[in-house]
Order: structure tokens, then C-alpha cells, then sequence
């Protein structure tokens, strides 16, 4: 018979799967109505002619792009609902993906505009484009707009972003913004979205306005207000080994930001050289209420400047972010499982669960002692919860594909030898992405399913 508090688990689980359900079906929903909407104000005349149906189809295809492009901005826009449903990274999963598809269908669009609209003038599609260009309100900067989307796109692909900072990334995703505003004019002028006296007028006003109010809500006004009143400070700078410090900071009613071990903020310092540089990390010890903790890597520019951080720094930040959490959680059980930097928020999920004595396994990875970052405090945790804890220490064996350390591998160590009752367990992994890919398939192999497995991923 189920205990109370594993009635509790999984009642918790099953709201999240309904609010995700949900959240779902409004996005399908919507394309729904812009199709809808297209023929309540006479689309269907668009397929009644061999003439205008290339029209027609060009047309549809801007229709949804354009709804998918809003759909992807209120998906980055951090909107707490739908980061506590699905978390931060499988939203912008989502987001990325819609990328290129939503980039085809703008294209598309213009494409199969310039031929249907140079098909009804007796023009080929590079003049018709030139005609549009010189002669249509508005329809130069939509060219423009679609510039600037390509350029976003194109830089989120992975091959491109490995290639580019952090930085730079950022700045041009602004664009994207750009991009929309400046296709706006032309959807008044040219377009049907916002034809008078049409429900369609209704529906895309309240879409855009809710998109855009969404990103300048959650994004800015929120995060602004939220660093005024909590004052965060840097209060201790602390070397936990050669590359790696800890930064803890206090403010004010800290306990009103509900944070959870394992959540990761977007952190500003404001310091020399390193003021217009915002970084996520993750907490690295549970919120106490009266101070946040985080322990970084020297792994780039940015964290490498937080060695150099004097106490008394005052600290912005967005956040809390991410279901990367103990509350996520939907058995009773829990194997944890970290690599270098990564133990760090397996650390402060461990701290912030109520897990009973016996109930949680740890393995902890690293290239040497010295990558096992925060060892002696995880230690002290897995001795006053009664946690199973395991060190896997060594570089991985040549010519396998494993996550184990040669050792271990030799000596035929796996996920389930480490953790037996990882099967009936809830699987929280954090380190480098390629490391974790082979985490979780191992995981899968033996069976557990997608809700039993958590591993926030952290790219840009």
C-alpha cells in the first residue's frame, strides 16, 4: 500500500504532466486558429484557381511562421508556469527546434509570394521581389526582417555556436526581436493579420502583444525589480581547489525567491570588466534563506573573472530557474550521479531533498581527487541522510564508449552495480554533455522511463 508521502510524489507528477498536456494543446491550438481565421475571412478563394493557389500557399506558410516564431519567443521568455512544467532546458529545446522550421515557412512565404504575386502581374519572381521592394509600403524593412532571422537561425546552429562566444550569441539573438518588430509594418499595410473589422485582427494583436509583454515581463521588469529588492551582495570568495571558487552571497528576504537546490540563476557581477557579462550557475549549496551559493570552474572568460571577486561586489540575477530539483522527483528514491563541476548542483539537490535514511545513492565522478569538487561536504551529507556513496576516480578506458572510469569499467562496475535499486529510483545527472548522453543511455537500457530521468542540460 502507497505511503502518504509517495501519494504526494506522484500527485505532484501528475499535475505537471497535465499542465504539460495542456500547454501543448494551446500551441497546437493556436496554428489551429490561424488556419481557421485564414478561411473565416475568405482563404479558401485562394484554391479555386491554378493562378492563386501558389498565392494561397504563401500566405498559409507566413500565417504559421509567423504564430511558430511567437510561439518560440514566449517559449524563451521564462514564463514560471511553463518553467516549472517542462524546465528551462527542454523549453529552449523546443525552441531551438522550431528554428528552422519556422525559418522555412518565413522563406517560403516570400518566395511563394513573389511567384504567385509575379504570376497575377506578368513578372518573374526577381522582378516582382525588386516591384515589392521599390513600390510596396513597408516591404523593404520585412526583407530586411527576414535578414535578420536568417542571421539568428544560422548562428544557433550547433556547428556555427560552438564556434562563437557566449556573447556574441546573445547580441545576436537580440535581433530577433528587430526581426519581428520590422515585419510588423508590413502585416498592417500588406497583410490580413491585422485587416479591420476581422476576428483575425483580435487574435494576432493579442498574440503579439502577449509575446512581447511576456519577454519584457519575465525577462526584464521581473529580474530588475527582484535584484532591487533582494540586494544581493558577494559576502566570501572562496577557493575550493586549483581553477574553482565558491561565491557566496546574502541580501534580503532571500527565502521569498523559493529557490531549490539544483535551480540555476543568470548572474551579473557588478565589477570591473565584468559588469555587462551575465552567466547562468547553478546553486551549489541549498538556499538557507539568508545567503545563495554557487561554485564555478575556470572555463572561460566569464568565470574565469570570478576569481578576482571582492566582497561587497553587488549582484544581479534572473532566476530561480529550472525543475533540475528534488520536487521533480516522482519515486521515492534517488541515485545522483555528478562529474567534475557538475557534483556541485547534485550537492545542493542531495541537501535540499527529503529523502528517508537508505533512500539515495551518490556517484560521483571525476579525472582525478581533485575534480571531485566539494567531496568532504557531499561526504558529510551522504553520512547525515544515510546515502550510498560511491567515487569513481581515473580517465575513461581507451576505445570505449563508457562514462565509468577504466577502473571501474575493468573491474565491471556499471549504473546497476553502483546503484541496485536504481530501477525504482528517479536518475539525476549532471556534468558535461556528452558525458551525460552516455549516463543516460545506460539508463535506458535498463529500463527506466523518461520521468525517472533528469538531466538539465545548460547550453546556451
Amino acid at each position: 500500500m502507497a505511503t502518504q508521502r509517495e501519494i504526494q510524489i506522484k500527485k505532484r507528477y501528475i499535475a505537471r504532466l497535465r499542465r504539460g498536456d495542456l500547454l501543448e494543446t494551446i500551441v497546437y491550438f493556436s496554428v489551429a486558429i490561424v488556419l481557421a481565421l485564414f478561411l473565416a475571412d475568405g482563404g479558401a478563394t485562394y484554391f479555386l484557381s491554378l493562378k492563386d493557389v501558389t498565392t494561397g500557399i504563401g500566405i498559409v506558410t507566413g500565417l504559421v511562421g509567423s504564430d511558430l516564431m511567437l510561439i518560440m519567443l514566449i517559449l524563451a521568455a521564462r514564463i514560471p508556469v511553463i518553467d516549472r512544467t517542462f524546465g528551462h532546458d527542454k523549453a529552449l529545446a523546443v525552441h531551438r527546434k522550431l528554428g528552422k522550421p519556422v525559418l522555412y515557412l518565413i522563406l517560403a512565404h516570400m518566395f511563394l509570394l513573389m511567384i504567385g504575386y509575379g504570376i497575377a502581374q506578368g513578372l518573374n519572381p526577381i522582378a516582382e521581389a525588386i516591384d515589392m521592394i521599390v513600390n510596396q509600403q513597408d516591404m523593404s524593412i520585412a526583407f530586411i526582417a527576414t535578414g535578420l532571422l536568417i542571421a539568428v537561425v544560422v548562428t544557433s546552429l550547433v556547428i556555427v555556436r560552438r564556434k562563437l562566444s557566449y556573447e556574441f550569441w546573445y547580441i545576436v539573438h537580440l535581433l530577433s526581436y528587430g526581426a519581428i518588430l520590422l515585419a510588423l509594418p508590413h502585416q498592417f499595410t500588406q497583410g490580413m493579420m491585422f485587416a479591420e473589422g476581422t476576428w483575425a485582427r483580435w487574435y494576432w494583436m493579442a498574440l503579439y502583444v502577449g509575446a512581447l509583454a511576456s519577454i519584457t515581463i519575465f525577462r526584464v521588469i521581473i529580474p530588475v525589480a527582484s535584484s532591487l529588492r533582494h540586494d544581493l551582495r558577494v559576502s566570501s570568495v572562496d577557493i575550493e581547489a586549483p581553477g574553482v571558487v565558491s561565491v557566496t552571497m546574502t541580501g534580503r528576504d532571500i527565502n521569498a525567491l523559493r529557490a531549490q537546490g539544483g535551480q540555476f540563476f543568470t548572474w551579473r557581477f557588478w565589477a570591473p570588466n565584468m559588469w555587462w557579462d551575465a552567466h547562468p550557475y547553478s546553486l551549489s549549496a541549498h538556499p538557507d534563506g539568508r545567503s545563495l551559493r554557487i561554485t564555478v570552474r575556470d572555463l572561460g572568460k566569464g568565470s574565469a573573472r570570478l576569481l578576482s571577486l571582492k566582497p561587497g561586489t553587488r549582484v544581479s540575477f534572473e532566476g530561480p530557474y529550472g525543475i533540475f530539483t528534488d520536487a521533480s522527483r516522482t519515486t521515492k528514491k534517488a541515485v545522483f550521479v555528478g562529474a567534475g563541476i557538475g557534483i556541485t548542483p547534485i550537492r545542493a539537490i542531495l541537501e535540499s531533498s527529503d529523502l528517508d535514511p537508505l533512500e539515495a545513492t551518490v556517484i560521483l565522478r571525476g579525472s582525478d581527487a581533485q575534480d571531485v569538487y566539494l567531496w568532504q561536504e557531499t561526504y558529510d551529507l551522504c553520512v547525515e541522510k544515510s546515502a550510498s556513496l560511491r567515487v569513481l576516480v581515473g580517465h575513461r578506458p581507451k576505445g570505449v564508449n563508457t562514462w565509468l572510469s577504466a577502473e571501474a569499467y575493468s573491474k565491471g562496475e556499471s549504473l546497476l552495480t553502483l546503484a541496485p535499486q536504481i530501477k525504482n529510483s528517479d536518475l539525476y545527472i549532471c556534468g558535461p554533455t556528452p558525458w551525460t548522453d552516455l549516463v543516460v543511455r545506460d539508463a535506458k537500457r535498463l529500463g527506466l522511463q523518461d520521468h525517472q530521468i533528469h538531466a538539465e542540460r545548460f547550453d546556451f
